[in-house]
C-alpha cells in the first residue's frame, strides 16, 4: 500500500467518526429542536398608594457666613 492510499483510508475513517459524532449530538442551533417555552410574566405586585420618600442626601447648608 502506498502512503496515498493509507492517507485516504485514514481520512475516510476520521470523516466517518466526525459524521457519527455529529449525528449523535444532533443539529446545531435552533433547527430541529423544540421551541423554547415563552417566558411567563407574573402579575405585577400592587403598587403602594404613595411613593416612598427619597433617602436623605446629607446636611443642607443654606447660608455661608462671610468671614
Amino acid at each position: 500500500m502506498s502512503s496515498e492510499s493509507v492517507g485516504g483510508l485514514l481520512g475516510a475513517v476520521v470523516a466517518a467518526i466526525v459524521l457519527a459524532v455529529a449525528v449523535a449530538f444532533g443539529p446545531i442551533g435552533q433547527y430541529g429542536k423544540p421551541p423554547r417555552p415563552a417566558k411567563v410574566e407574573s402579575a405585577p405586585v400592587a403598587a403602594p398608594e404613595a411613593p416612598a420618600a427619597p433617602a436623605p442626601r446629607g446636611p443642607i447648608i443654606r447660608e455661608v457666613p462671610n468671614q
